[in-house]
């Protein structure tokens, strides 16, 4: 079990908490992590880029000129791929680029990403984010107690709308849920900052 610092939001140790090393502990796989961020990525795609082939352009449906006799190279169609304001050949048409990964890979691919915030040092652990009002300024100087200058993710136990909505505001800062944390934000930000009640479900979840 790892032991680490719980900061409140003025960045004083209020106490200490144990990690699991199950979870926070285990030597990350790249490979999984690399995989998990793929499909994160081919997931978001739409997929809807769509190209005209010779079929669906307006027009040359005539023969621009006889098949012979004529010292041109034989044409069927003005729309053929070849032609200015042809068809296009082969080009993309709308598709799906989803694909699935195992269960089994999810949870290790979660589980290195989160060993790894703890190995670079780039996990902190919050007592609790209290706002009495929507107020950017709050989590500005939030952060800047906790020495955080750079992309920062902050995993809340629920929802809390005055978070979110103050945080919202402030460029590379994002807040998130434990049930919709995902490997690619993990490692796409650099500090991870996670409310103490949001550890304890993260542990219940993958343990």
């Amino acid at each position: 079990m790892s032991q680490v610092p719980v900061l409140n939001m003025s960045g004083v140790e209020v106490a200490k908490t144990e990690l699991s090393d199950a979870i926070f502990g285990i030597t990350p796989n790249e490979a999984v992590m690399h995989t998990m961020v793929v499909n994160y990525l081919a997931n978001q795609r739409q997929g809807t880029q769509s190209t005209l082939t010779r079929t669906e352009v307006r027009g040359g449906g005539r023969k621009p000129w006889r098949q012979k006799g004529t010292g041109h190279a034989r044409q069927g169609s003005i729309r053929a791929p070849q032609w200015t304001h042809g068809g296009v050949a082969l080009g993309p048409k709308p598709r799906s680029y989803r694909f699935t990964v195992n269960k089994k890979v999810k949870r290790l691919a979660m589980k290195s990403a989160l060993s790894t915030k703890l190995m670079t040092e780039n996990l902190i652990v919050l007592d609790a984010i209290n706002m009495q009002e929507f107020k950017t300024k709050t989590i500005v100087e939030m952060l800047k107690a906790l020495n955080v200058d750079s992309k920062a993710l902050i995993v809340m136990p629920e929802v809390n709308k005055m978070v979110v909505k103050s945080a919202n505001n402030i460029p590379g800062v994002k807040t998130t849920l434990v049930n919709t944390l995902n490997v690619y934000d993990i490692l796409n930000y650099d500090k991870f900052i996670v409310v103490k009640d949001a550890v304890t479900k993260i542990e219940e979840v993958y343990a």
